[in-house]
Parts: structure tokens; sequence; C-alpha cells
């Protein structure tokens, strides 16, 4: 199959180019940019006049709710949500039902995913087994399997030398840990963040403590280790002031931020909003803006958009007792132009932060237009409006804080391995 993509604005940030070029596919590879190789017969034209021409994004962070929580989303409903927002490629955690801790049930999610021939899955193996916390899962063998990282998801690794063991095997191994920062005992049975707006609501608080003291203990096993470490959705101005610091010292350090704290803070819970109990919970409008000075000067490697798909049934319970997430894939693209579009970010940096930093922290051949390079393609319009809305979304999940309102980044088609997957 030969595609030409003609007459767009094509946008690399690995290859640093931003310029009006075409785009020629053959056999899945993109084979030039600009000039038409000789010989070439495209099977396919798209026109791209007036649109962006980009790599595919990869999500760092996206649950998909297989294997075991099918009545929540099913792989089908959200890989198809993943195309349909431009994401090519995704990582998700090992919190499923059962957890991602046999070789066995990665390899089966891997199949199950390329049969749909949709988005790429990169599972995440679980860290330790059961997620428990207590001993090292087979990393050796769940990497085999086609595990890209370990992950606790939302759960905490209380024995420090449990901590310890698990980034020194890793180190070894070359394998990277992706980490979420809390402190289980101070955000026990909290909502929302430890302010006002909790004291005012009645609402158990989680203080900002709680991310910055477990970040402590990360960052300074990272470094006696020289573990590879990614942090997970930071929330917190002095956990990105700690994380400033620990790369100058240790190159090593990684970290994102969900899109959701991009936008968004304690202030939107409003009256008991439960599609704004979240994990990290929304923060203050100082952690917000220092969120985004940590991304803008690359403190903050790169946005993911925490992807949680939620049953109505969950949602509809009282705040503190509705289930914890946001449905993401398909806003991640409209909340990146926007904080872009908000902080004067260029469209190519804005672009890079969702693509080829994301493929460089999950080690996979994605995240860029390089000659040769599989075509996984996103082609957007970045000036059309659309209203998010439950039957706008293709996720099963319906559960987001930006219901109703209406985002500028539309996307028009997504190619696969230089196949075509979606087109509106």
């Amino acid at each position: 199959m030969k595609i030409h993509i003609k007459n767009g604005r094509v946008l690399d940030p690995k290859n640093n180019i931003d310029s009006k070029l075409d785009v020629f596919i053959a056999a899945g590879k993109i084979v030039a940019l600009g000039e038409m190789p000789a010989g070439f017969v495209a099977n396919q034209t798209i026109d791209a006049s007036n649109l962006i021409v980009c790599p595919g994004l990869v999500d760092l962070s996206a649950r998909l709710r297989e294997p075991g929580d099918e009545y929540k989303a099913t792989l089908v409903s959200e890989l198809q949500a993943a195309v349909t927002g431009g994401v090519t490629s995704l990582a998700c955690p090992p919190d499923t039902d059962p957890v991602l801790d046999e070789p066995g049930l990665v390899e089966m999610l891997k199949h199950r995913a390329k049969q749909l021939n949709l988005a790429h899955v990169y599972p995440l193996g679980a860290l330790t087994r059961q997620l428990q916390g207590n001993a090292l899962s087979e990393m050796g063998a769940l990497r085999e399997a086609g595990c890209v990282g370990f992950s606790q998801a939302n759960i905490a690794i209380t024995d420090t030398q449990v901590l310890w063991r698990t980034m020194e095997y890793a180190a070894t191994f070359g394998f990277t840990l992706f980490l979420h920062a809390e402190e289980p005992f101070l955000a026990k049975d909290g909502v929302a963040h430890d302010g006002e707006v909790a004291s005012r609501l009645g609402l158990k608080g989680i203080p900002s403590a709680a991310e910055t003291l477990a970040l402590a203990s990360i960052l300074r096993i990272a470094k006696e280790t020289g573990a590879r470490v990614h942090i997970n959705r930071l929330s917190t101005a002095e956990g990105v002031d700690m994380i400033r610091e620990a790369k100058k010292q240790n190159p090593n350090i990684s970290c994102d931020v969900s899109a959701n704290q991009l936008h968004l803070t304690e202030h939107d819970i409003g009256y008991f909003n439960s599609n704004c109990h979240l994990k990290p919970p929304l923060r203050t409008q100082r952690d917000k803006e220092a969120l985004s000075a940590g991304l803008k000067d690359g403190t903050i490697d790169a946005i993911c958009s925490d992807h949680t798909p939620v049953d109505d049934d969950a949602k509809l319970a009282p705040f503190a007792e509705a289930e914890i997430g946001a449905t993401g894939l398909e806003l991640l693209l409209a909340l990146t132009l926007k904080w872009a579009q908000q902080e004067n970010v260029s469209l190519l940096r804005a672009i890079k932060l969702v693509s080829q930093t994301s493929a460089q922290i999950l080690g996979i051949p994605a995240g860029d237009l390089s000659i040769n390079s599989d075509a996984d393609i996103c082609i957007f319009n970045a000036a059309e409006y659309w209203k998010v809305s439950p039957g706008a979304l293709k996720s099963q999940g319906k559960n987001t804080p930006f219901n109703g309102l209406e985002m500028a980044g539309k996307v028009k088609t997504t190619l696969i391995h230089g196949q075509v997957v979606y087109q509106s």
C-alpha cells in the first residue's frame, strides 16, 4: 500500500521539521518527505491542506481495563478511542485483574491488541508480585514477554528495602521503573487536596507532603542504585523543584504530568463533581502554575492522558465514594494544544511532549517521522473545535471533567503502520 499525504504542515520534533511537505509511505514505512521518490505511484492520496501532519501521539499512562474489568471498558473500545484521539502507541499500567505479573497474561494482552490492528500497546509489568510490595516479580520473564518497563500503578511500596532491591535489580538489567510518588499513610482515605476546598466540602485531604516525602525516598534510592526511574503524574510545586534538583545530579530521572493537572485545580471540584475525583488529586493554582513552568523549562519531560475509564454508576456515588479516574485518550491532543496556546508554546514543542519524548522514555520506535520509520501518523486540524460529550467519545468511559466544553484540535486521520485506521 502506497500513500501520498499532500499539502500538509509537517511537524517532526525529532528532526526539527516544521514545514509544508508531502509525505510518502510504502510498505508501512515513511520513504520520503518533500520530493516524490522515483517510480512512486500512490494507491491512496490524502489531502492535508490546512492540516497538521505529525507523529502519532504516544501516551505514557492509559488504562485499557482488560483483562478483568471489561464492564468499565474493553480493549476494542479503548483502542478505538486512542486512534480517534491520534494516539498510536500507549503504555498500560499493570493494575488489571489479574495483575500483569505473569508472562502469559502479557503475551495474551499483546496478542489481542495486535489482532485489532489499532494502536500499539506496550504493557508495564508489575514491579512486585500482585502489586503487594513484598516480593519482586519475574521482571526478566516479563520483559521477554513484551513489557517495556515496570510499575506499581497507584500502589506504593511501603518497605524501602523492597524498593531498594527492585531498583538494584532494574539497574543491573537496564529496566525502567515507572513510579507514582505518594506516601500511603499520609494519603490514607484522602479524596482531595488538603486545602480550603476540601475543608469547605468536608472532604478528607491528601497533603502535598504525601507526594514530596515519597518522592524524596524514590529519588535518593535511585541515585544510590543507579536505576532509571520515571515519575508518573507529578502534581505539586515542591515536587517540580525536587525533580529539577535531582536531574542536575542524576540523568536517569524523568517525569510526566497529567493533562488534567495542567488545566484544573481543587476549585474545579465545585459542588462535589465526581469527575474531578482523581489521583493525584487536583491541587492549587500555585501547583498548576509550577507544573506548567516545569513543563516549559524541561524539568517535566512529557504529558500523559492518565486515561482511566470508569462505569457511570461508579461516578454517580458521592464524591468520596466515587471511583477515581477520568477518560483522557481522546482529549490528550486537544488539552495539549490548549495548554500550548495559553503558555505561548510552539506547536512543534507541544507535539514533542506527547510523542518523541514519551517514546524515548518508553524506549520504543515511535514518535517521529524519520525516513524508514513506521508510518504511525496523526493528521489534525488545530483550528477546528469539537464539543466534549458522552456521544462524541469512543471510549466506553464517559467520565471527564471537560464534558460540555468545546476544544480546538480535531483529529482527521490516523495511520498505523501505513494503514488508515481512523478517518473523520
